[in-house]
């Protein structure tokens, strides 16, 4: 959902542009994460109120990046090559991100996390070692009180989905015609917009959870966004050369952080807004990105970091805000009297991303690589 397709034998040039909007997705998730808790479960109130769309839109990029990346490459590529190459490309980092969950779970014991003071370290290892496979946990299991198929980790529910889209990609979704995708597109686009119209919230969060809803929510931001992004990247020519990475990043971030829309009373208004945004603006900003040219040493440098800080920062981010929300909560903390260690904690997960990127990732993947894919 928020990784590239690349590996390090991958031939295919990154498009740059969408990188760079890939990691100011994720900085906007961990905005929107540091200070959800002093909304106190009221959404109305949330500060980057759309933040959680950025999941949305990291499929809709998966999908248009896995077609641009493979499209072309299936009669030279085995499926059990493909498999390989996304088991290296995102469970080094969903087995780095479980770890953090796992050793700073004992310090997260708040009111907020209702089961945490009554789970064993038995049980705590337990959990942990079922994460590191990504299998989701039933609602029976979890450790948090929150519901969680990853209790350790909340955001590796988008990962567990990532993996079922590669695994559609690779068995079913590769095979089809434009015209049957774009049906499948079409249909999926009818159930996007009647669950954030009708669904009764007024919004697509959700999917962290076996619980039947949820697992519908799941499906829905899942289907539509990464079937339309195989489906843009198939039936739109791209011309390069474009400046639009300001432009791209300008409306990723505003379209995130719009407050939410139409009140308690008519909630179907924001969800109206949400299906919009994915279903017309997140197309038009893949597309805008695929064609932007980066200029500037700089300025790719800086789009480099940005698209390499990504997944990092996206996976292993939340175990970190969790004990910060413990902290503000034990506490009494308001916003206002958090804010100093709120900032500190975003530094800090950028950081820990930096170095996880560094003295992990990338030489796991390196290892990896050339162990099975030479």
């Amino acid at each position: 959902m928020i990784t590239s397709s690349s590996s390090f034998h991958d031939s295919k040039q990154h498009l740059l542009v969408l990188d760079a909007l890939r990691g100011i997705a994720a900085i906007m998730v961990l905005i929107m994460h540091t200070f959800e808790i002093f909304c106190e479960g009221n959404y109305h109130e949330m500060v980057v109120n759309h933040g959680y769309l950025a999941v949305d839109f990291f499929f809709m990029l998966s999908g248009y990046v896995m077609a641009h990346a493979y499209d072309d490459r299936w009669d030279r590529m085995t499926t059990w090559a493909f498999i390989k190459r996304r088991l290296i490309r995102l469970h080094p980092l969903i087995i780095l991100g479980m770890t953090f969950g796992g050793m700073l779970f004992f310090f997260q014991d708040a009111t907020i996390f209702p089961k945490v003071a009554d789970t064993s370290t038995l049980n705590l290892i337990f959990v942990m070692l079922v994460g590191y496979t990504l299998l989701p946990l039933p609602v029976s299991m979890d450790i948090r009180g929150w519901n969680e198929m990853h209790p350790l980790n909340g955001p590796g529910w988008s990962l567990f989905y990532e993996y079922i889209a590669n695994i559609l990609h690779v068995f079913i979704l590769r095979r089809l015609s434009n015209l049957i995708l774009g049906i499948l597109v079409l249909l999926a686009g009818f159930n996007l917009y009647y669950v954030a119209m009708a669904g009764g919230s007024g919004d697509l969060i959700g999917g962290w959870s076996l619980e039947p809803e949820q697992i519908h929510m799941g499906f829905t931001r899942l289907l539509f966004p990464y079937m339309a992004g195989m489906l843009l990247r198939r039936t739109i020519r791209l011309r390069s050369g474009r400046n639009t990475f300001l432009l791209t990043s300008v409306l990723v971030i505003v379209s995130l952080s719009i407050p939410r829309i139409g009140g308690t009373e008519n909630l179907w208004m924001n969800g109206l807004y949400e299906a919009v945004i994915i279903s017309i603006l997140f197309p038009a900003i893949i597309y805008l990105g695929a064609i932007g040219e980066v200029k500037g040493e700089m300025t790719k440098k800086f789009c480099t970091l940005l698209g390499d800080l990504s997944y990092p920062l996206y996976i292993t981010h939340f175990p970190f805000i969790l004990t910060f929300y413990a902290w503000a909560v034990n506490n009494g903390l308001s916003l206002e009297e958090a804010m100093p260690a709120a900032i500190g904690v975003m530094f800090l997960t950028i950081l820990v991303a930096y170095v996880s990127l560094k003295l992990y990732d990338l030489p796991v993947r390196k290892w990896l690589a050339n162990r099975f894919l030479s």
